[in-house]
């Protein structure tokens, strides 16, 4: 060929792109398709349109959308080639029809990418927007061009039509009152499987098992649950989900669906908006309960702490269906937007790995994340982002998650275009390319057809997906708050449109579907219903009878106690680990600072029984657990080996990069030890670990930061569900954190894990907080969170530099039987007259071994040194007894490193002057708003000081 296509094409790359293109065809530009697909027709066809047209034939077919309206473009069209003009060359020819060939690919093209940007999804905007970069003068085709037939396996797999049916096609496809985000996807295998199924659709949707008389039921179900409230409890807050019924309808298509495909359970999380209308129309909440939670009277029926707002609350259920059972989960939700979402992740992944559903990450089909957005939030908050990049992950893939967005189109009274740089509000679901259905919410034939699509989607591939459903939100932010102020034009638009449940029963009866006499029978029994459970609701309070209103699922804890728990382990079982710890595969090349330092000095602590390590001492935790029967996680930023690697749980051959983990190998039935290095998040990784431990409360969950400050990131997580989700919401946890605390003269960053915010935290023995000072301590509290039964979170602020400090370390009748954790110790030094201590200075964490040292440098005889590891719950009774054994005490002094305002201080003193009624002194550093100072010579400085403050103040 003559072609200027062909002229530009080097020999070379040419072979390479049609290689690729015979291999799959979508992984190559139009214009390269176009040109191979040309030569696919042949030589032959090509010289019989060129005969065809020197004849004087024109080329065009009859089609019976010949008379369809196709917006072409008012720029007037080139001169095109007519049957009085010269007939043109074979040659000519080919390099024409390749050209247009190449336009219309790149039509289709076009429409796959940008179709959605003027599909019809806004219920309120019917008229919709054009985009210009569809119309078919951009494309460089014109209106001569309407009946010229083409075929092209990019579209419909080479079935012949003319350009006004393709256009037309496209436009019904693509541009209805769905739109779809897919061209995004990198991977041939996904993308093409969306467009078979968006371009099939029509076919589907007809073949759709559609029962449009339950859509009718489910949409009237939560439209008039709403009114219903609004009239029997006027005023009350519910933040209904009027304006947005038709999620009920999505929900249910996806349940309706499970059975098929493999889901025994669902995990759900979303925030208040529309949660009392899920909880009571997907998850089957009794309605008399849930009605008696709007009563002035109700008292929530609790075994522990304050309880919370209805619209905050979980619930669990089973719901029954044709072909099979569900069980579905809806997780308790604080008002922080989204930050459910990583917890609702854990507690699926622990529940895959419960019912043996958690093998690879296309295995995971029996347990199915599903979590509900708003649209303003899905955009603004940063925990989605974080969330979504957990998907894919080793240590955190949950086998896709399908995402709602109910899309109000407002946030509190925020329009989009004040809320977001980006176009949509799922476009930060791309960064993991996830495909997008845009769909508006009153169509409802094209909801179910998302809705099926999305679980089929993550069942088949193991990925997430987003349904981005069009709506608007007819009340205010919450029932007492008036929307017009700040929307007069859209909220005009919306108390003149009628409720979706009431559009969609006006449509079936227009259509036939049912009669005017059936849905009214629809409409009254879901009536009957609300006033029956209304009625007996009054009647059980009128008889004083709340059995009806019981039922928690929550399950009472053992009463929490000082008691020491024996922990510790015989020495034949700590020989057996720690010679595990130590034993290298042969052949496997271990890092020769490892090989040299790390394994020799764990063995001399081995053979002689003393100086075991931080490190060291974890390890034989867990290792101890493991073969007890209580598999283990952590996870973190950097944990394999750790922040200040010291840690090494994974060797790495150092020419290989094969991993060795030694805690898998300790026994044949010992229990599972999970290991994950995380993302460099905060609140996506702990919301996700602290879920899990809900999911799997048999197993010790660990998170650690890489500083202990880097948990300031998930303060929402901690503040909102850490440590109060036991008295909110009845949920006990065993999870740890372990937090780096101390000062070392770093500065300001990385310094403080802020140990005084949880100290504030405290109350009705919700959390435990520890600050730690020796590697048998650490044993035991980490072995004493599974082997008793009250389950409390654990905070430890961990260390750095007693990692390696000689003074640091245990010998082995610290973890052997007999020994056990103390949340208080005693003084290292045993006084020949206790009688002339006439100063106690109590501390916590690293500052012990500092005030030790000053000690014995300036041989002070006069001052017991108190360890409190436990700061809470606090074992006054053990204080008392330590204290007791000094009866001439004169000053009493509380030491530390944080400065005034921070670290325990404000916790422990009125705690120890309500305790011996004495006037508690202070030693550390002065108020600040820093948590360090910024250079090693004024860190140096400041300790110095208050360790003389700590003996002579």
């Amino acid at each position: 060929m003559k072609s200027s296509v062909s002229a530009r094409f080097n020999a070379e790359l040419l072979e390479q792109q049609y290689d690729r293109w015979c291999e799959e065809p979508q992984s190559v530009d139009a214009d390269w398709a176009a040109f191979f697909e040309g030569f696919e027709l042949g030589v032959a066809q090509l010289k019989k349109r060129g005969e065809a047209q020197a004849n004087g034939a024109n080329g065009v077919a009859t089609t019976a959308n010949e008379a369809a309206s196709v917006p072409v473009s008012t720029t007037p069209a080139p001169a095109a080639h007519t049957a009085n003009q010269s007939p043109i060359s074979v040659d000519e020819l080919d390099e024409e029809f390749l050209n247009f060939r190449g336009k219309v690919v790149g039509l289709v093209y076009a429409y796959r990418a940008l179709g959605h940007t003027q599909a019809h999804l806004n219920p309120l905007d019917q008229a919709g927007q054009e985009n210009p970069d569809l119309l078919l003068a951009e494309h460089g085709l014109y209106e001569e061009d309407l009946e010229r037939l083409i075929s092209t396996r990019f579209f419909r797999n080479n079935e012949r039509m003319t350009l006004r049916e393709l256009y037309v096609e496209l436009n019904e496809i693509y541009c209805g009152f769905v739109g779809f985000e897919f061209m995004h996807i990198h991977n041939s295998e996904v993308r093409n499987w969306l467009r078979l199924r968006i371009e099939n659709r029509p076919e589907e949707q007809e073949q759709l098992s559609l029962d449009k008389a339950a859509v009718l039921k489910w949409l009237l179900e939560a439209q008039m649950f709403e009114a219903f409230l609004a009239k029997k409890f006027l005023g009350e807050k519910r933040f209904s989900l009027e304006g947005g019924e038709s999620a009920i309808v999505v929900l249910n298509t996806i349940l309706q669906h499970c059975p098929a495909h493999e889901v025994q359970e669902i995990e759900m999380g979303m925030a208040h908006r529309g949660r009392l209308n899920v909880l009571r129309n997907f998850l089957h909440k009794s309605l008399t309960t849930l009605l008696y939670e709007f009563t002035p009277n109700y008292e929530p029926d609790l075994v522990a702490g304050d309880g919370d707002v209805k619209y905050h609350l979980g619930y669990e259920g089973v719901r029954k269906l044709d072909d099979g059972e569900v069980r579905v989960s809806l997780a308790a939700n604080p008002s922080h937007l989204e930050a459910v979402n990583a917890v609702v992740e854990g507690k699926a992944r622990a529940r895959q790995r419960i019912i043996g559903d958690d093998g690879t990450h296309t295995d995971r089909k029996k347990v199915l994340p599903v979590l509900l957005h708003g649209d303003a939030a899905f955009a603004g908050q940063g925990s989605v982002a974080e969330v979504l990049n957990l998907s894919q992950l080793p240590g955190y893939r949950t086998g896709g998650t399908i995402h709602l967005i109910v899309n109000n189109q407002i946030g509190f009274t925020t329009m989009p275009e004040d809320a977001r740089s980006s176009h949509y509000a799922t476009d930060v679901a791309k960064m993991i390319e996830a495909p997008v259905i845009h769909v508006n919410g009153e169509e409802l034939t094209e909801l179910v057809w998302a809705a099926v699509t999305a679980i089929e989607f993550r069942q088949k591939f193991g990925r997430d997906i987003v349904i981005d459903m069009y709506c608007y939100r007819r009340q205010g932010h919450n029932e007492a708050d008036q929307a017009a102020f700040t929307q007069p034009h859209t909220y005009k638009k919306i108390n003149a449109r009628k409720p979706v449940g009431d559009l969609y029963k006006d449509r079936l009866v227009a259509d036939g579907d049912l009669s005017q006499e059936q849905a009214d029978a629809v409409q009254q029994a879901i009536a009957d219903k609300l006033d029956e459970g209304y009625e007996r609701m009054v009647k059980h309070m009128d008889a004083g009878d709340r059995t009806i209103f019981t039922g928690s699922t929550a399950e009472p804890q053992p009463k929490f106690s000082h008691d020491p728990v024996p922990t510790g382990i015989s020495e034949e079982r700590l020989q057996h680990i720690g010679k595990s710890l130590t034993t290298i595969p042969d052949g496997f090349n271990l890092h020769p600072t490892l090989a040299k330092r790390f394994i020799p000095r764990r063995k001399e602590a081995l053979s002689s029984g003393s100086n075991f390590d931080w490190a060291f001492a974890e390890s034989l935790a867990w290792g101890s657990l493991l073969m007890e029967g209580t598999p283990v996680r952590l996870s973190g930023q950097d944990v394999r080996r750790g922040t200040f690697s010291h840690r090494h749980c994974v060797f790495y051959d150092s020419e290989t990069r094969e991993r060795y983990f030694p805690l898998k190998h300790l026994s044949e039935d010992q229990e599972r030890f999970c290991v994950y290095n995380s993302l460099l998040s905060e609140a996506a990784v702990l919301g996700f670990d602290y879920g899990y431990s809900l999911g799997c409360p048999e197993m010790l969950i660990m998170w650690e930061g890489q500083f202990g400050d880097f948990a300031n990131g998930a303060q929402v997580i901690i503040d909102q569900f850490i440590s109060s989700a036991e008295s909110k919401w009845q949920t006990p946890s065993s999870f740890v954190m372990l937090l780096p605390h101390g000062y070392e003269g770093m500065g300001p960053e990385h310094s403080s894990a802020r140990l005084e915010r949880f100290l504030q935290l405290c109350a009705e023995k919700n959390i435990q907080v520890a600050n730690l000072t020796t590697p048998a301590q650490y044993f035991h509290a980490l072995r004493r969170q599974k082997v008793r039964e009250v389950r409390k979170p654990l905070i430890l602020m961990t260390p750095k530099s007693l990692l390696s400090r000689p003074e640091a370390v245990s010998s082995v009748d610290d973890f052997t039987e007999g020994s056990c954790f103390q949340e208080i110790l005693p003084d290292v030094v045993e006084f020949e007259k206790p009688n002339k201590v006439d100063r106690i200075v109590f501390c916590s964490g690293k500052v012990f071994y500092d005030l030790v040292q000053y000690r014995k440098d300036h041989d002070i005889t006069n001052t017991a040194i108190i360890r409190v590891e436990q700061l809470y719950p606090l074992n006054t009774e053990m204080l008392q007894l330590l204290a007791s054994q000094y009866p001439k005490v004169k000053h009493w002094v509380w030491a530390q490193e944080e400065p005034w305002n921070m670290g325990a201080r404000s916790f422990m003193t009125p705690r120890l002057q309500g305790l011996f009624d004495i006037t508690l002194k202070y030693a550390g550093r002065k108020s600040s708003s820093s948590p360090a100072a910024g250079s090693k010579a004024m860190h140096i400085r400041e300790q110095k000081k208050l360790l003389e403050q700590a003996f002579n103040i």
